[in-house]
């Protein structure tokens, strides 16, 4: 095992831990500013791609997305012709906060060594929760998070002659996965512990969803507990077991979420926030440590909605996140002031759109709000193809402050919600909302976009309960 400490240097060294969106963005960023002669840069990536695309794995099994490597926005040799000395295949297994330096072992070789750092960067990521039930590690349960568990989980089906999925979990990735399986032709149920699909809608929200998959041909199973993974003679999984059924199954997808990947950082001693992820500063400064910095779907962000902290793992944020860090890593300077959780899903030709505060969340905030619910549609309802729409908003007593938006419809629903993304970052209220000047012709949207139809409607409901 080589231990050897590296050689004297003449320039910083800038070492990044993870080579996906966060990471290597930052590394990206860092690189613009500063040249191969001022400032080296190391990246550790313990798999085998980079800079890919985990929100695209659905559509790639779906069907969609005909290759995988359409996902990867940014190769190694890419990244490495920048001056960048990515290490693929090799994991951080210690941070020596102390020493300023971490321990990587390649995985191929087997082999160990320690890098110095003057700058560090995190970016590991978050890992899917895979629950401590008997058979969760059976051959034909698939939990999918990176490339290497896509590409996996069509191998399954390839080698698969039974055509029943049974999908575990019903939040995003369980969703769309349920959908790309039943794009394969497969007979899908979906296990859910709640009691509606996307807990990240208020439940009267995502009953609409939950129609929507039952159309699809899906069987839903709602307010059901996974006991068990069932296996056969051959050790392979053959059903997923509740407390009151089993459902048969030649393959199994877990989409119950994810968790921060702080494992290191906490190892190193490094804060750690009441949902596990990482805690920064605006400039994503891990706290306390001048020279380390973290991103992506390790870390705690601001909802500036609720002024708290979440854990909210999303791509979008992931890559901003890296330029803030590549700015300051890189000597320059950057902020990343925080998030209302905008996020856009599908369901077929179902779009689900949700951003700021769900229901639950005003309430754990101790905010007092009024709601209003909205049907509308995507066009001019006499213009061809117009599509109902089902818009929900939230807003917060006597202010009138816009709280949350969350929007079920058709074609040309989802990315309506930016509209409220725009009005919660700017801390818009309902009223001035109506006067949003918002672009207009029937094939789009009606006279009054439904956004606004909202607003207005809870404009009158914040004033009703004013009076």
């Amino acid at each position: 095992m080589n231990m050897s400490r590296t050689e004297e240097r003449s320039r910083e060294r800038l070492v990044v831990v993870g080579g996906d969106a966060a990471g290597m963005s930052a590394a990206s960023q860092a690189r613009r500013l500063r040249g191969p002669e001022e400032l080296e840069i190391v990246a550790f990536e313990r798999g085998h791609f980079t800079s890919f695309s985990a929100c695209g794995i659905p559509y790639w099994v779906g069907g969609d997305v005909p290759e995988r490597d359409r996902l990867v926005a940014r190769s190694p040799e890419e990244h490495r012709a920048r001056a960048i000395d990515l290490r693929m295949r090799t994991e951080v297994v210690e941070i020596d906060v102390t020493g300023a330096r971490v321990r990587a072992r390649d995985l191929d070789a087997g082999t160990e060594s320690w890098t110095s750092y003057d700058k560090l960067v995190i970016a590991t990521g978050a890992r899917p929760i895979r629950p401590d039930l008997p058979g969760v590690d059976a051959p034909g349960v698939h939990g999918v998070q990176t490339l290497d568990d896509g590409q996996a989980l069509l191998d399954t089906l390839a080698a698969t002659e039974g055509r029943r999925a049974v999908v575990v979990g019903a939040g995003y990735i369980g969703v769309e996965m349920a959908e790309a399986l039943i794009n394969r032709g497969y007979e899908v149920t979906v296990v859910n512990r709640g009691g509606e699909p996307m807990s990240t809608l208020d439940p009267d929200m995502g009953r609409l969803v939950h129609k929507a998959m039952t159309g699809l041909g899906i069987t839903m199973v709602d307010d059901a507990e996974v006991t068990a993974l069932r296996t056969g003679a051959d050790g392979r999984v053959r059903a997923v077991a509740t407390k009151d059924a089993e459902y048969p199954a030649d393959v199994v997808v877990l989409g119950i979420g994810v968790r921060p990947e702080t494992t290191l950082a906490r190892a190193a001693g490094l804060p750690v926030g009441d949902h596990g992820g990482l805690l920064t500063d605006l400039a994503m400064r891990v706290r306390g440590h001048e020279n380390i910095w973290a991103g992506g779907d390790c870390v705690e962000v601001l909802d500036l909605v609720s002024g708290s902290l979440r854990h909210i793992p999303l791509g979008t944020h992931a890559n901003k996140h890296g330029q803030i860090i590549g700015a300051n890593a890189g000597g320059g300077y950057a902020t990343f002031p925080g998030v209302v959780g905008t996020a856009v899903s599908k369901v077929c030709d179902l779009e689900i759109a949700r951003t700021g505060l769900r229901e639950k969340d005003a309430d754990r905030a101790g905010l007092q709000y009024v709601t209003v619910t909205v049907e509308s549609t995507s066009r001019a309802g006499y213009y061809p193809g117009a599509a109902p729409m089902t818009v929900k908003m939230l807003a917060e007593r006597r202010t009138g402050r816009l709280l949350g938006v969350q929007i079920v419809g058709r074609e040309g629903a989802g990315k309506r919600v930016d509209i409220a993304a725009v009005a919660l970052t700017a801390g818009m209220t309902v009223e001035q909302m109506t006067a949003l000047d918002l672009g207009y012709a029937p094939p789009f949207s009606p006279v009054w976009d439904p956004v606004l139809v909202a607003a207005r409607k809870a404009t009158a409901a914040v004033r009703s309960d004013s009076a």
